[in-house]
């Protein structure tokens, strides 16, 4: 049996069904017991609860990549896979960090994230997109410490 997954197939976001939440909890408790081990992991193939003579051997990174996505669904969030460097639409961009396309036009055009066009249409790659809101992550956690700071040097409590 050989399954082919496109490029399209990993961008749209999959939200999970009751079913599929249960068994990603089952599935995370249980690889995360695993992660860290030394060396890679092989990990039987099962068919009807039959095994196979087909064995998977995985690098520990996707591993933990594949613990995450299982945490994930197992809360019930939709899970996207995105290569680091997959173009974006400005809406697909805008809607990655949760602002309108306006705006994340503005921020393009002053520089503040990287982009090319391809004929009239801006394209922005998801690592630079990613280094933007890390930046920007950094910047309001920073500024939150600074109040924090503010207010506990006036005395002010809430």
């Amino acid at each position: 049996m050989t399954t082919s997954i496109s490029h399209s197939d990993t961008s749209a976001p999959v939200p999970p069904t009751e079913d599929d939440s249960r068994l990603a909890r089952e599935s995370s408790r249980l690889l995360a017991e695993y992660l860290g081990a030394r060396g890679p992991l092989q990990l039987q193939i099962l068919i009807d609860g039959r095994p196979t003579e087909a064995a998977l051997t995985l690098p520990e990174s996707a591993l933990r990549l594949l613990s995450r996505i299982l945490a994930e669904m197992a809360e019930g969030n939709a899970v996207t896979l995105m290569p680091v460097h997959a173009e974006l639409t400005t809406q697909q961009a805008a809607d990655l960090l949760n602002v309108s396309r306006p705006f994340l036009i503005g921020l393009l055009e002053e520089g503040k994230i990287p982009f090319r066009k391809v004929g009239t249409h801006r394209r922005v790659l998801f690592k630079d997109l990613m280094d933007y809101k890390k930046k920007s992550d950094e910047r309001c956690h920073q500024a939150f410490n600074e109040l924090a700071a503010l207010d506990e040097e006036m005395g002010l409590d809430y």
